[in-house]
């Protein structure tokens, strides 16, 4: 019988190349919507496919019903919607959605609420009318949601910020593509998987070790920190960076530090908002972080605060630079952002303070130990102050309640920590390895010595007179 009716949809005089459902699978066609007058074709069809079939007509062509619930009045399209969304619920398995004209709405609007429930959605003869109302329907019934927006666009702005932590550290010598494979690769593959591991409700490091990490220490900033470890150490320094014996000259100038210093302080003004939207509105209870414990966006706000002020004071403590102090002030904001939704705003204040001497002294060893040329010291500011914050909250937060979940503690914190390392560094390292083996990591040394805007930039970007001291005319970086 099911293939028959199959068939029977099939030689429908207003179908044209119907999409039909394998006939071994129309056991789960479960709604079938008709109107106008292909209505007794639609009803053969559904009675054929009793009781698996539900058939819905609009009251000028006459209600007709078939299947587990008896004739009706037609309702309103959204009423319909939810006799169909009743027999979804009870389904064993994701069900094939019949619509026509009419019907289409109807099924639109079921496959919208229920769109787990549903294996494929097939329209004949679609009214834009009827869709519109359905695609209106459901949006309505959104206004209950308060989260999924915000999520969506706190997770893209996080996998875009871990891409441009990276950019700081490798600037002025690496080749556009290069970055862009790596960039991609950190912000769209080992982002979302330290995001999955750590920054989830479900995730492994807080269901079996009780991990914390409100705002995103290690998910974000120790990931993108020690990805950017990994790609410098196959990059090398910038040209001049180091004398021939070794040794480490002063850095090289800065090209505008006020301009430096305001954009870095766009950055912590930006945290705020960042860090605010780590918490999940819910309506009028409490509100929860990502982890499930509660807090309030004024605990937040104000540590936020605190760590923010003690890092530009650590930053000034430890070189007076003004560079330093503002990315001090984001080393404090790190420092403490893996509690920010619990700690006491003077504890805040001092780990901060940590972070501000932190991201200065953790370039300079970079560079006078080991010789790695951070252009921006993202390696020190996200990765070496982020691992100080998850293990700070280890210490200072030892034995918060998780809920179902472990208590936190320091030993979690330090497997987490040592988890986001590697997922940063491994890769990072591994893939610019590869680029660099096949020539697509750094560009040429003339390039880099003309300045990379003159090479790749169709225009002047300092107008003020820069001449180009490698050669005559900009020549293309790659």
């Amino acid at each position: 019988m099911p293939a028959n009716a199959c068939r029977k949809l099939a030689s429908h005089p207003h179908m044209s190349d119907p999409l039909i459902p394998d006939p071994q699978l129309i056991e789960t066609v479960i709604a079938l919507h008709c109107s106008g007058s292909g209505a007794g074709q639609w009803r053969a069809l559904a009675e054929a496919l009793a009781p698996q079939a539900a058939l819905v007509a609009p009251e000028q062509y006459g209600t007709v019903s078939a299947g587990p619930w008896p004739g009706t009045k037609a309702f309103s399209l959204a009423d319909e919607a939810q006799h169909i969304i009743g027999l979804l619920d009870d389904a064993a398995q994701p069900v094939h959605l019949v619509g026509h004209s009419y019907g289409g709405g109807v099924a639109l609007h079921a496959a919208l609420a229920r769109p787990d429930a549903v294996a494929s959605v097939s329209l004949y003869e679609p009214s834009a009318f009827y869709l519109l109302r359905a695609a209106g329907a459901a949006a309505a019934k959104e206004l209950a949601d308060n989260a999924t927006g915000i999520f969506w666009g706190a997770f893209a702005l996080f996998a875009a910020t871990t891409a441009s932590i990276f950019s700081g550290a490798v600037i002025e010598r690496i080749k556009l593509s290069g970055f862009l494979i790596l960039a991609i690769l950190l912000g769209s593959v080992v982002w979302i998987i330290g995001a999955s591991w750590a920054w989830h409700g479900d995730g492994w490091l807080l269901t079996e070790f009780g991990w914390h990490d409100f705002g995103a220490a290690g998910a974000v900033h120790m990931i993108a920190g020690f990805f950017a470890l990994g790609v410098l150490i196959n990059l090398g320094p910038r040209i001049g960076r180091f004398a021939p014996d070794g040794s480490s000259p002063d850095d090289l100038l800065p090209h505008n530090v006020p301009m430096a210093t305001f954009g870095l302080m766009l950055l912590i003004v930006g945290f705020f908002g960042f860090l605010g939207g780590c918490i999940i509105y819910n309506g009028s209870g409490q509100w929860t972080t990502i982890f499930g414990n509660q807090t309030t966006l004024s605990s937040v706000a104000f540590n936020t605060l605190m760590c923010f002020g003690g890092g530009i004071i650590g930053g000034w403590l430890a070189t007076r630079d003004p560079f330093w102090m503002m990315s001090g002030a984001l080393a404090g904001i790190f420092s403490a952002a893996s509690g920010l939704d619990v700690y006491w705003p003077p504890l805040a204040f001092l780990l901060g303070v940590c972070g501000g001497i932190i991201a200065p002294l953790g370039a300079k060893w970079l560079a006078d130990k080991f010789k790695i040329d951070d252009a921006v010291g993202a390696v020190s500011v996200h990765g070496f102050a982020g691992l100080f914050g998850v293990l700070a909250f280890g210490v200072f937060g030892s034995g918060y309640p998780n809920g179902d979940y472990p208590d936190t503690n320091f030993m979690g914190q330090l497997i987490g920590a040592v988890s986001m390392l590697l997922l940063g560094f491994v890769p990072g390292y591994v893939v610019s390895l590869i680029l660099k083996k096949v020539g697509l990591l750094r560009i040429p040394e003339s390039v880099e010595i003309m300045g990379m805007d003159l090479a790749k930039v169709p225009t002047f970007a300092y107008p003020e007179g820069m001449e180009t001291p490698a050669a005559a005319k900009p020549v293309p970086a790659e």
